[in-house]
């Protein structure tokens, strides 16, 4: 509890497995999950009516070209489930000067011009944390969260941190595994191959 949210400390925080979580008018706190929901990217469930969708190729599924909006549409969508966002204005401030240090990513998906679904994260070695994600479409964000699960298999990205157990992840292949054993990995692979950097050349 407590602490900031500096660019240091949410970087270090990362490199052992804890990240902030609270609601506005909290202190600052922190958590480790045991057992950790986690994705291997080779575990990703892709549906049939997914796969349909997919081969239609109806969106463009971009990366950190709209870091600023994807944050901000995590923060301000409705969700059934929440009475309100975790995603503070001072949390909102310190991920986006973790994205200028090329360390936070944000991935898009337009139809046309307009933003209608969006994932952002936490890159470290070869492990993405996921922070949020937002749709305004159905199944929008599904498609741009398995964009990025593809791409970062293919550049040999060990896991997806997801965080939180939840029935949507689930459904997209997440798993759970004790906390030592997530250490384990994220000991291994935060300072491998690290694809730090603008991430906007990426094709997905």
């Amino acid at each position: 509890m407590g602490g900031d949210l500096s660019e240091e400390t949410l970087v270090l925080a990362y490199h052992f497995g804890i990240f902030p979580w609270y609601s506005e008018g909290q202190p600052i706190l922190w958590w480790t999950p045991d057992p950790r929901c986690i994705l291997w990217p080779d575990s990703l469930k892709v549906s049939k009516s997914m796969r349909q969708l997919l081969n239609k190729d109806p969106f463009q599924v971009t990366a950190d070209h709209a870091f600023d909006q994807v944050i901000t549409a995590c923060k301000e969508i409705k969700r059934v489930d929440q009475g309100g966002t975790w995603i503070t204005d001072e949390m909102q401030w310190a991920y986006q000067k973790l994205h200028a240090r090329g360390v936070a990513h944000s991935v898009e998906v337009w139809d046309g011009p307009e933003l209608v679904a969006g994932i952002y994260g936490i890159s470290l070695g070869k492990i993405f944390f996921g922070e949020s994600m937002f749709t305004r479409i159905p199944n929008g964000s599904k498609y741009g969260f398995i964009r990025l699960v593809r791409k970062l298999e293919s550049l040999n990205y060990v896991l997806i941190d997801c965080q939180q157990d939840t029935p949507h992840l689930r459904s997209l292949g997440a798993t759970t595994i004790p906390r030592h054993l997530f250490m384990e990995f994220l000991r291994e692979n935060r300072l491998r191959g690290d694809e730090g950097g603008n991430w906007r050349h990426w094709a997905l």
